[in-house]
Formats: structure tokens, sequence, C-alpha cells
């Protein structure tokens, strides 16, 4: 069952930050787990935690990206965040 709820969740967490970009709303994503919580708060989580994943390699990916760019250009390149100021877990 449980892999059942993670890729369902996993899924609508895809679908919701894609959606997101239509709608014009970054954080559409918490609209959406509260509707999940009024039903099943164990799909709720599942839910928040493939968003904070995705939300975080996509945070990973755009650093990793802008470090190559700047290095096959000459550029300097990017500071990661501090301990203090990257947030999450």
């Amino acid at each position: 069952m449980s892999d059942f709820i993670q890729d369902l969740a996993d899924d609508l967490a895809r679908d919701v930050l894609a959606g997101s970009v239509e709608l014009e709303d970054p954080f559409f994503y918490e609209k959406v787990a509260k509707v999940l919580g009024a039903s099943s708060p164990t799909l709720q989580e599942v839910f928040m935690t493939s968003i904070r994943i995705r939300l975080a390699e996509k945070r990973a990916r755009e650093f990793f990206d802008k470090a190559l760019d700047a290095k096959r250009s000459g550029g300097k390149l990017p500071e990661a965040p501090r301990e203090a100021e990257k947030g999450g877990h």
C-alpha cells in the first residue's frame, strides 16, 4: 500500500508544481495540501514530502547549472548557501 500512496502523491506533486506555473501561483501546492488533509492526512504528508524533495532538487539543479555555466564562460562560480540560510530539513 505504501508504494501506491507514494506513487499517487508524487504524481500529484509533479502535476501540481507544473500546473502552478500556468496558474501563476508558486504556492498553489499549499491549497492542494489543505484539500488532501481534509480527506487523508497520510496522503497529505506524503504529498508535501514529494513537493519538498522536488523543490529542493530544482534549487540544487539550478545551482549546478549556474556553476557549470560560470566555469565554461570563465566567470566566478556561485557560492552555496550557508547552513543557517538554506532552510529545509
